[in-house]
């Protein structure tokens, strides 16, 4: 299986364009496939449950850089604030909040993502944009030192219908640059969207992804 990772990650990265970079998403795979990827060359995993994130972490290198990918609840953050590196889906102040709260008692700054909800399904998370721009103009984010606001992410529906994906995706890319030339037109670092993962990234690409979170296709089917 490892030499499978190897070359299901090399063909995902042939297809990536120079500026787009790779969310490995490792949750729910044993550690040695995460170290097939590494050999391989990747060095950004993405981690949904702070205790499997205990585990793998001591066991790979130091310069691999996590990402929390996933809903994340506030009293979980101190468990991952001394070592995480992006929070990609904060769709709170509350957990705004406490992510600078916590990597302040660390003494670090977390990079975050602000999720939005585009998709006409009813997941549970995500702002919409309206929320996004209330929350945005509200400006309380504004006082938290330890915290960054890094850019944008979202999942498209679940469908088959190639349309309707880019469509949404393209909504986010909009959104981003409303969002860039309102709030963050001088910040280098306002500069990831987020979106695309394992089914849908190629279509990604076209919607001015700057970051894919793809999974299943290099690590195959989850281990429970």
């Amino acid at each position: 299986m490892n030499t499978d990772v190897a070359k299901n990650l090399q063909e995902v990265l042939g297809n990536l364009p120079h500026g787009v970079s790779l969310v490995a998403i490792s949750k729910f795979h044993p550690v040695e496939y995460l170290e097939a990827a590494y050999a391989a060359g990747q060095r950004i995993f993405g981690e949904s449950h702070e205790q499997e994130l205990r585990v793998k972490v001591p066991a790979l290198p130091k310069d691999v850089v996590w990402h929390f990918i996933g809903h994340l609840q506030t009293n979980k953050v101190k468990y991952i604030a001394p070592y995480i590196s992006m929070i990609e889906a904060v769709d709170s102040l509350k957990l705004l909040k406490e992510i600078d709260k916590q990597a302040a008692r660390c003494n670090r700054t977390i990079d975050v993502l602000l999720e939005l909800h585009i998709a006409e399904e009813a997941t549970k998370y995500g702002y919409t944009l309206d929320a996004c721009r209330e929350l945005l103009r509200g400006g309380e984010w504004r006082e938290l030192n330890h915290v960054r606001i890094c850019g944008l992410m979202m999942m498209a529906s679940n469908t088959d219908d190639e349309n309707q994906v880019a469509q949404e995706m393209n909504v986010a890319a909009d959104f981003f640059d409303e969002v860039k030339r309102d709030y963050f037109a001088d910040a280098d670092y306002f500069c990831q969207r987020s979106w695309g993962m394992s089914q849908d990234y190629q279509i990604a690409l076209k919607c001015r992804s700057t970051m894919v979170r793809v999974g299943t296709f290099i690590f195959g089917p989850r281990v429970y």
